[in-house]
């Protein structure tokens, strides 16, 4: 009976395993289209070298063996001017020890890196508030606060450059941040992601991204922009 119990174990394992294959295979064929559609290149191999290109971004510097996958890169436009973008699939690995036996656990997540057409943009942080944010908040730690107070409670806003980031979030933008389900917004060294670095997403979930990452951009105020432009 123990005998049968194991067969039929293995058995059950190799059927997740190979559902898992086939889903994973499925997907990527679907990206594969996506990026067709877009124009884009397509790569589903690993890239070990992208956490060293965007370790500015702190979604990509945890744990070990990180590596980007399913890259889609290519452009798309926002009022007449380009964005190089790339997005896809990140994955690394956590090891923890309690002294008498290791365990590694896998995490996987998808972005979307823009390269901003301006010089010197100043880094900004605006991401949904959570509970350590709020208690850091209260000591008076980073979070910039706005004239909406609904807005400066939902939102935690980090910037180096408080006017760049008031510049940036005029009452147009906090209405379309808060009426929108949007990411981590982290602008670093001209380079804008896209993550919550926590899900992966779908390919209709990448193009929407996509598009979001257009609306976002077009409501910069076009002072702000045309100030950055002058910068060149």
């Amino acid at each position: 009976m123990e005998f049968l119990l194991i067969i039929v174990g293995i058995i059950v394992v190799g059927f997740v395993i190979y559902y898992a294959y086939l889903l994973e295979k499925k997907r990527r064929e679907e990206m594969a289209v996506l990026a067709a559609e877009l124009g884009w290149s397509f790569d589903p191999t690993k890239d070990r070298s992208h956490d060293d290109e965007n370790a500015h971004f702190e979604i990509f510097r945890h744990g070990h063996s990180r590596a980007a996958y399913n890259t889609l890169t290519g452009t798309f436009t926002v009022d007449d001017r380009t964005y190089p973008a790339k997005m896809g699939d990140f994955t690394y690995k956590v090891t923890s020890s309690t002294g008498k036996s290791t365990q590694t656990r896998t995490y996987r997540f998808s972005y979307l890196i823009l390269h901003l057409p301006f010089v010197n943009v100043p880094n900004l942080l605006i991401r949904r508030e959570g509970m350590f944010d709020k208690l850091a908040g209260a000591f008076g730690f980073d979070d910039i606060d706005f004239e909406s107070v609904e807005f400066s409670k939902r939102f935690f806003v980090k910037s180096p450059d408080k006017k760049f980031a008031y510049d940036v979030i005029d009452p147009r933008m906090m209405e379309f941040l808060l009426a929108e389900q949007s990411p981590t917004i982290d602008i670093e060294y001209g380079r804008c992601c896209l993550s919550d670095g926590k899900h992966k997403w779908s390919p209709l979930e990448f193009k929407a991204t996509l598009n979001w990452a257009g609306r976002f951009i077009d409501q910069w105020p076009d002072h702000v922009t045309a100030s950055l432009e002058k910068q060149h």
